[in-house]
Order: structure tokens, then sequence, then C-alpha cells
């Protein structure tokens, strides 16, 4: 599964696609090209999400700020993925109903295009975001997309509600709107999986060293564990995420005057700060936005930020500056401070932006760019930017791109397609749950809605015929368990207790050390056992 490469007898064979990079953007290209017929390698250095796809905000959404940037064709195509999306994975993904509270003082950025314009138009205004500019927005958030599962914008008043009772006072009147939630590393996973059973190599922990080319076909020195070998291919596809600058001039050196501007997004988790299953879309004083989202069942999650990154050899942190900002601009809503102690965990990632020259982190594109650079003697597509909620769409544009050099006998065809696990209704986890429940009697309530949002469908090839907590081996905590573990590494990648414990799900927040540290014992002794029965 992340076995080293293998040759064939006959000599290496030469591979229609050598991927570079196991986050969202590698992986749904690999799953969509070997959909298609083409012979795909993907290496992924690290573990697969083991950066910005793992670090997202975690929602499928058209971007409702991206419309005061005129950014229409990415928010029309992220709004008619998102039911799409629900469809073909409704165990990681799910409606999502978003709390806009209104005030008038709210203002905007003062560098977005609708700024500069009603401040050209209506001078008065001062920089304020009126009600109605946000009704008109959501009424095109509404309808630029095919919207058939979710439901419209409604206007609620917050005083005697549920959704209400945590804020300030002072806030009267809210808008909600429909978008949805992931589960972001999950979904790369799920893409994998899926690639490989289309016939797709899947290599982790393997790095790309340095690329040449021989007679038009790219030959590819990968590392695993300290062993190199070369990887021949037609064409590469650079998705290196934040590393996309450094494939480009270090690995491959190319001439190339594409550049990617790395933008810092980090984020809090705190203990649960209200009681109801709704998002809250807060808009600060310096026109910027944040998310306060329900998450994992017992906790709340704040973000993000916009930062510059320099190096994406510098691992992103959450520095104690945005920590402490994230936590004021909660505090302007919600009636209780939220304040560091309430912090449980923090995360930050850095998001591969194409530069398009914007006055800030903020402003620049979230949009895709795709480009493909023959000046080697071979061909590789590098990709820019992108966001989760698009990772299909864009996928599809690389293989428009791969289809002019390589022949692509399929046409487009994820659309239909549930990943792995997804193979019932969109509304369907309720019954899913109430089955576990019924035939598994030693199930929680919390264990069986985590396992089906982890899992779906495939819950059940976990649990197998247990019929009690023991006959899934040992515990480690939280519900986890050996026979989840050992599914984890043997269909899902994973060879580390931080593979399964932050990207395969998120007991992180639940485990202590000592589980923890007894989860890596049980993994490094038991790999070699759980792989060969896999095989």
């Amino acid at each position: 599964m992340s076995s080293f490469i293998a040759s064939s007898a006959s000599g290496d064979p030469v591979h229609d696609l050598l991927i570079i990079g196991g986050g969202i953007n590698g992986c749904g290209i690999a799953r969509d090209a070997a959909g298609r017929g083409l012979s795909v390698v993907l290496c992924e250095k690290g573990d697969l999400a083991g950066a910005t796809s793992s670090a997202s905000t975690k929602l499928f959404h058209g971007g409702l700020r991206y419309l005061e940037y005129f950014e229409f064709r990415l928010v029309r195509e992220a709004l008619i993925e998102r039911e799409i999306l629900l469809r073909a994975m409704p165990h990681i993904s799910w409606p999502m109903r978003f709390v806009l509270p209104y005030h008038q003082d709210m203002r905007f950025e003062s560098d977005t295009p609708t700024s500069k314009l009603l401040s050209f138009l209506m001078p008065w205004m001062r920089g304020r975001r009126p009600g109605w500019l946000i009704r008109l927005g959501l009424f095109l958030y509404d309808n630029l997309g095919a919207r058939k599962i979710l439901p419209g914008t409604s206007t609620r008043m917050l005083r005697g509600t549920a959704e209400g009772a945590p804020l300030q006072d002072r806030f009267v009147k809210a808008y909600e709107y429909s978008d949805c939630w992931v589960e972001d590393s999950r979904l790369v996973v799920l893409n994998a999986r899926d690639a490989k059973a289309r016939g797709a190599q899947i290599h982790t922990r393997t790095e790309v060293v340095s690329a040449t080319v021989e007679n038009g076909i790219w030959h590819v020195t990968v590392s695993n564990e300290g062993q190199t070998r070369t990887v021949r291919a037609k064409m590469l596809v650079n998705a290196a995420g934040p590393w996309v600058g450094d494939v480009i001039h270090g690995k491959l050196r190319l001439n190339s005057r594409e550049n990617v501007r790395l933008v810092r997004g980090s984020h809090i988790v705190t203990r649960k700060l209200y009681d109801h299953d709704k998002c809250y879309f807060f808009q600060g004083s310096d026109g910027r936005i944040i998310f306060a989202i329900p998450y994992e069942q017992d906790f709340t999650l704040i973000g993000t930020t916009d930062a510059e990154h320099d190096d994406p050899a510098h691992a992103p942190e959450c520095t104690e500056e945005e920590r402490d900002y994230l936590c004021r601009f909660a505090s302007q809503y919600f009636a209780r401070p939220v304040t560091k102690e309430d912090v449980v965990w923090t995360y930050s990632g850095v998001r591969p932006l194409y530069d398009d020259g914007a006055s800030s982190a903020t402003a620049a594109t979230r949009d895709y760019t795709l480009r493909i650079d023959r000046s080697a003697g071979a061909p590789v597509l590098n990709i820019f930017g992108g966001k989760i909620t698009t990772y299909r769409r864009l996928a599809e544009a690389a293989l428009d791109q791969i289809g002019t050099v390589l022949p692509v006998a399929k046409g487009k065809w994820t659309a239909g397609e549930a990943l792995p696990g997804g193979d019932f209704v969109h509304d369907g986890g309720p019954a899913l749950v109430g089955g576990l429940l019924a035939d598994y009697p030693f199930l929680t309530e919390f264990w069986a809605r985590r396992l089906v949002r982890a899992y779906g469908t495939e819950a059940r090839a976990i649990l197998g015929d247990a019929r009690n907590a023991a006959d899934l081996g040992q515990d480690f905590g939280a519900t986890l368990t050996a026979a989840e573990v050992s599914w984890l590494m043997t269909h899902e990648f994973a060879r580390s207790a931080e593979d399964v414990i932050w990207r395969r799900s998120k007991l992180g927040l639940r485990l202590t050390q000592d589980q923890v540290a007894g989860l890596e014992d049980w993994m490094a002794r038991n790999v070699n056992e759980v792989l060969r029965a896999a095989e």
C-alpha cells in the first residue's frame, strides 16, 4: 500500500503520470486519472493530507465573502459542487446552517472591489456594510448554484432563541444560510483509496529528490526510508501545495516565472461554547470574517486568520498573537468572553495561493491556476491554489490539460461516483447509526456516530462479527480499538499514531499522552503482521 515502488518483471515501466503531493489536489487528480485508464504513481513525502489539506476550516462552501471580490465564477462553481459532494460522501460531509448576526457598525475590508465601489457611489456610508447589501449577497449565494438539497436564506430574530442565547444582547437580528461541513483529511484519504482501487500506485513517505528528462521521458529519483530508485513517467503533475515552487525551481530546475503566495491560516479549538448545532459567521471591526463551528461533538472550532508565510520549510504554527486575535474577535460577539484558557488545541496550515499580485493575504485569489511547462523537454503540470470545495472540478480541469498531452479515452466521470463508504443517501446517516446500535449493542451513541461519520457503510467491515468490545482487540481509549487501527493501517495508509489521531480522526483531542504512547507502541510492534494479513 505504501511500500516502496517496485519494478515490473520486464523492467521499469513508463507510467503516464507521476503526481508529486498527496494532498487533496494530488489525490483528487490521481483518482480522476486512474478512473480514465491512465497509469498513475503518486508520491507523498510524508503522510496523506499531512500539510494544508488537514488544516482547513473543514467547510464545503461557496465562499460568501468572495462575492465582494467579484469572484462570481469561483463562487458559482463551489456552490454547485457542494451538493455534488454531499451526495458522494454523506458520511464525511453534511449540511450545516450558518448564523450571521447583523449590526449597523459592520464594515468592509477597505481593499475589496465592493468596498471601493460603494465608497465612490455612497461616500456617506464611510465603509459600513449595509444590511441590504448582505441580503443581496445572500440572495446571490442562494441562486448562483443549482441548490436542491440545502435550504435557502432566512431572517431570524435572536432574542429568546437557542441561536441568540450565546450572543451579546446587542445582536437582535441575524441572517441564516446554508453551507456544508467536511472532514478534510478523510476526504484526501478516501480519494487516495479510490485511486488505488482503480489502479493507481499510492506511495507515502516517498519523497521526490530530483528529476531529469531523457528522450522525452521524465526520470524521477524518489527516496523512501533511505532507499532510492528511479521512476519513469511521460508527464509530471506538481501538486506539492506549499512546496510547488520548491519543486519547480529546486527538484525540476525549471526557469518558470509562475510563483506561489503562501498564506497561513490559523485556528483555535475551545471547549464547547454553545449547545446548538449551527455555525456562526462573525464579521469583525477590521472587515474580516471568522467562523465559530460545532466541532467533534464536544468542542468549538474558531478560525481563520490570514498571514503571509515566507518559507514552506517552516512548519506553520498558530502564534500567540493569532490565538489572542481569534479570542478577541469571537469575544466581540459571545456574551461570555473567549479566553486563552478556553483553548484546548490550535492548528495552522499554509494555503499555496497563486501569486496574483494582490495587496494583502486576505485579498489574494482562492481560485486555482493550472500551467503546463514543457521547457525541460517533457511536460509538467503545475497546480497553484484552489479550494477544498472545488478539488473535484480542479481535477477535471487538470485532466483537460493532461488530455492535450496524453491520450485520455474516458470523459468526466467523478460527479456521480460515491467515495468509499459513501454509498447511501445524503440524509441516511442517522439510520446507519441506528442500525449499528441495534446490531452491536455494546456501542455507545458517541461511538456509533463517530464510526458512521468516519467510515459510513464500511463501519460494519471494521466491527465485523464482534459481540462485545473485547472482540475488537486492545482499547486505546476514546472508543479507538485495535480493529479500527488495523483497518487504518491496511486500508488507509496510516503508519503512526499521529496519522491515526490527527488525520484519520481527531481523537487526539481526547487521548492522554500515555494512551498515545501505547498506540504508537502497538502500531510499531504489529505493522508487519497487520500488512502481511492484508496481502
